[in-house]
């Protein structure tokens, strides 16, 4: 009603934190209730906005009073730990902004790491955290599933009755809503059929993990009155433990109305080197690709096709090109990509895959197919043919005799294994610097393995030596602080001191590599702290894999990307 004051719970935080800022002489507090001096009255509304927000509801007309909370049976975090997780939380800014960070370690940053780890253990996120928690998951979706898996189901029942978090309700399996026993066959098939698409998605990916078979079976029987979306996007979650048994599945689905759909099965048929469809697109691929022997050394000569006939559309194979390719070089891509990489040694005489790499390829057609070739490595996953195509990491081109850029290069490194992916990436920044090693770096294992990080930190310290413009380190100087492992801590004592300047060095160089340094070490020190607060307390408790950043055994995780 016009006149009418308004009740002090409307009042937002912002507007309390603007008064108090500003003083309540210089700006009253006119939306409170009146009656009471400003200063008094604008205490007791933030006394009462504060409880609201840590009980992480928004005030509200009285309802039925909601269920209870349910129970979380995991055990609770170590008192320490729960005292990190809580400044961890209250960092918010992320660091300073622009180039210059100071040498406090990103809080925010060491977020992710820590989450993990403490899923591993599967410790209960406490109670009080959970909104701060849930605010962090909702400003930064790289922390929904590792925060929402630690928030447990206490969080989802909170967002319930608070919309800024209703991320958390979808994305929760079902909505949050629990899916049908195992053995509940009839629980599930009514879910399917009756369920939101939300829940089917997730009933899906729970029934591939478990019964392969049954998920096949429901998504056969409603497939052709799917909507081609939702078609394309049950048809991605085969992807998780594709096998042979799929194909008749996938087969069927090359005939889809769906160009999307069509394209995607292929995809997902190529990946299996015994079906039918890698069969004939083999036939295809080895129809333009030959080796000439009557030269010396002999010469791999390319034909593409000069059509791409209805047989080649069905089977995944896209006729229009992007602006800029010709149509010819576009198919051919798409036919050596989609082929078993087993049919080449055949082919060439019975070559392996470095000997085909390292021969030479007529009338320019080397790059198509050699990238075709990385494009086939990174989709069947083959360590062999990855290995041969990036070549030695100190060749004078930098990318071995396939990969044509950096991003192509960290794709085939991921299917090396974990030591010698570091290995590869290591003896690249030896011989080229750190210049182009960022996109590498994110595929390594973390923490890093020992000649990696001594290859990083020694890469840092040559840029520092030789006057290097020190801004243009921060990305790798991030992620050494979230990679490096703990123990390189001692090591990098002898960096922390102001160095000489050069002459031709940027301005205050210097002082920056020091602060670099002095944050790097205050890090690692403070992971090394962190996995101590998170280990299980009590005689004969076992630590799993740890996530957070100290080394056990060499666990294969990659880095968490920087923002």
């Amino acid at each position: 009603m016009h006149g009418s004051t308004p009740r002090p719970d409307t009042v937002t935080w912002e507007d309390l934190v603007t008064t108090a800022l500003l003083g309540t002489d210089r700006r009253p507090p006119a939306r409170l209730a009146p009656g009471r001096p400003a200063p008094v009255a604008l205490l007791d509304a933030a006394a009462g906005a504060t409880v609201r927000r840590r009980a992480g509801l928004r005030a509200a007309r009285a309802a039925r009073r909601p269920d209870r909370a349910p129970e979380d049976p995991r055990p609770a975090l170590p008192a320490a730990a729960a005292g990190r997780l809580t400044a961890l939380l209250a960092d918010r800014s992320g660091g300073a902004s622009g180039g210059r960070r100071g040498s406090s370690p990103d809080l925010m940053e060491l977020l992710p790491q820590w989450l993990a780890a403490a899923n591993a253990h599967g410790y209960a996120a406490p109670a009080q955290a959970l909104p701060a928690l849930l605010d962090a998951a909702r400003g930064r979706t790289d922390l929904r599933p590792a925060a929402l898996a630690f928030a447990g189901p206490r969080a989802l029942w909170l967002a319930r009755f608070n919309p800024d978090w209703r991320f958390a309700l979808r994305s929760a399996p079902g909505g949050g809503a629990a899916l049908p026993d195992p053995g509940d066959e009839k629980g599930i098939r009514r879910l399917w059929e009756e369920g939101l698409f939300a829940e089917r998605v997730a009933l899906l990916g729970a029934l591939r993990a478990r019964t392969p078979a049954l998920a096949r079976e429901l998504l056969s029987g409603t497939w052709p009155t799917e909507r081609a979306e939702d078609r394309l996007l049950f048809l991605d979650s085969l992807r998780s433990g594709l096998s042979a048994a799929d194909e008749p599945f996938l087969e069927k689905a090359l005939g889809d109305r769906s160009r999307n759909v069509r394209a995607t099965a292929a995809e997902l048929l190529s990946a299996l080197p015994g079906s039918a469809m890698a069969a004939r697109m083999a036939v295809r691929a080895t129809a333009c690709v030959a080796l000439d022997r009557t030269g010396d050394p002999p010469v791999i000569v390319v034909e593409a096709p000069h059509e791409c006939d209805p047989g080649m559309e069905r089977d995944g194979v896209v006729a229009t090109p992007p602006a800029g390719r010709g149509e010819r070089s576009w198919w051919l891509g798409q036919l050596v990509e989609a082929a078993p990489l087993g049919t080449w040694p055949d082919r060439f005489g019975g070559r392996d895959a470095r000997e085909i790499v390292a021969l030479a390829v007529a009338d320019g057609w080397q790059g198509e197919l050699h990238a075709a070739w990385c494009r086939a490595a990174v989709r069947q996953r083959d360590a062999v043919w990855s290995r041969a195509l990036l070549g030695s990491p100190s060749a004078p081109e930098a990318g071995g005799p396939g990969a044509v850029s950096l991003a192509e290069r960290a794709k085939l490194l991921a299917a090396l294994e974990a030591e010698e992916r570091a290995e590869w990436v290591a003896g690249f920044i030896a011989t080229h610097g750190l210049s182009e090693a960022f996109q590498l770096l994110g595929v390594c294992a973390v923490p890093w393995a020992a000649p990696l990080g001594r290859a990083v930190v020694d890469a840092l310290n040559i840029a520092r030596d030789a006057g290097s413009y020190p801004w243009s380190f921060s990305g790798v100087m991030g992620l050494a602080e979230r990679c490096l492992d703990p123990a390189e801590a001692a090591r990098l004592e002898g960096l922390l001191a102001i160095p000489d300047e050069r002459e031709d060095a940027a301005p205050g160089a210097g002082g920056y590599w020091a602060e670099a340094f002095q944050r790097l070490v205050t890090t690692l020190r403070l992971r090394a702290a962190m996995a101590d607060e998170l280990r299980p307390a009590g005689p004969g408790a076992t630590r799993p894999p740890d996530s957070a950043g100290t080394r056990r055994g060499g666990q294969d995780r990659p880095a968490h990307p920087a923002p």
